[in-house]
């Protein structure tokens, strides 16, 4: 992967709190639920506090294999990959926020409290500049002209 596509898939993450985790169950279905994320800055992982026995964690120990989307306006970010239940107090001291707080008043030496650690190793994005608006538009001037919609860029990335 080029550092310009790290960068892109970085810039899409950027300012995202929410992603949707993509968990496997024990009988072989997908799961998702919305989880906060902890870390601003993409370094190929992304971070999410859970709580021990939770279903989330219970699945990532069975079946490591998840994905995590991330969306707003007009960029979409897919990322697979392999996550881990990690048990480290001073990373949970680092990532503790106040809103965190709120799902976790104990703070985060609560031994009930969990970081869930996603390393991907792919992704998909999709980014279209101008947000709704402007795909609206592009998705308009197609019917009149007959010609193909220009939905933006979409790339596959192969991360590190």
């Amino acid at each position: 992967m080029s550092d310009d596509q790290t960068c892109k898939v970085a810039e899409l993450l950027k300012g995202e709190r929410f992603g949707f985790l993509t968990t496997i169950r024990r009988d072989g279905t997908l799961t998702s639920r919305p989880m906060t994320l902890q870390e601003v800055e993409f370094d190929g992982d992304l971070w999410f506090f859970a709580e021990r026995g939770s279903h989330p964690v219970e699945h990532v120990l069975a079946s490591p294999q998840v994905n995590v989307g991330v969306g707003s306006g007009g960029s979409w970010v897919s990322l697979t990959g392999d996550a881990e239940v990690v048990e480290d107090a001073a990373k949970k001291r680092e990532l503790w926020n106040g809103a965190v707080e709120a799902w976790f008043p104990q703070g985060p030496d609560d031994g009930s409290v969990v970081l869930i650690k996603v390393h991907a190793d792919s992704a998909e994005y999709w980014d279209a500049p101008g947000g709704r608006l402007s795909t609206a538009f592009s998705f308009v001037k197609a019917k009149v002209t007959g010609e193909r919609i220009d939905a933006g860029e979409n790339e596959k990335v192969d991360l590190p």
